[in-house]
């Protein structure tokens, strides 16, 4: 009976808890828990109204609707002023020649309304 191991001791501890003396034995040392660091961000500004439609109850089916349609929307009312303002330059352009060619063929109209200028 001499290969048995030794009894297990357990010892109390200045703070109170109760340990195991035999190194062998002790129980794994707790880790403390780590702080969670939480980085909280600022939606979109263009993800915003989604974010407020959705919370108002109006439905995915609107949101997906103002996230397809609202860029869409912008790029034709763009495609538009782009076009008006190139219609506009156009018209300016054939005034200014209409206007030049009348002055200098016009005859003695032409030559009279020059002298008022």
């Amino acid at each position: 009976m001499t290969n048995l191991p030794e009894p297990v001791r357990v010892v109390q501890l200045p703070d109170g808890t109760y340990t195991y003396a035999d190194a062998a034995h002790l129980p794994a040392p707790q880790a403390s828990p780590q702080p969670i660091v939480q980085h909280i961000h600022q939606a979109p500004p263009d993800r915003t109204t989604q974010r407020i439609a959705l919370g108002t109850g109006i439905g995915a089916g609107t949101v997906a609707a103002g996230v397809y349609f609202g860029p869409l929307l912008v790029a034709a009312l763009s495609s538009m002023a782009i076009s008006l303002a190139v219609v506009a330059l156009v018209a300016v352009a054939t005034a200014w020649g209409v206007v030049t060619v009348v002055r200098s063929i016009g005859g003695n109209d032409g030559k009279v309304t020059r002298r008022r200028r």
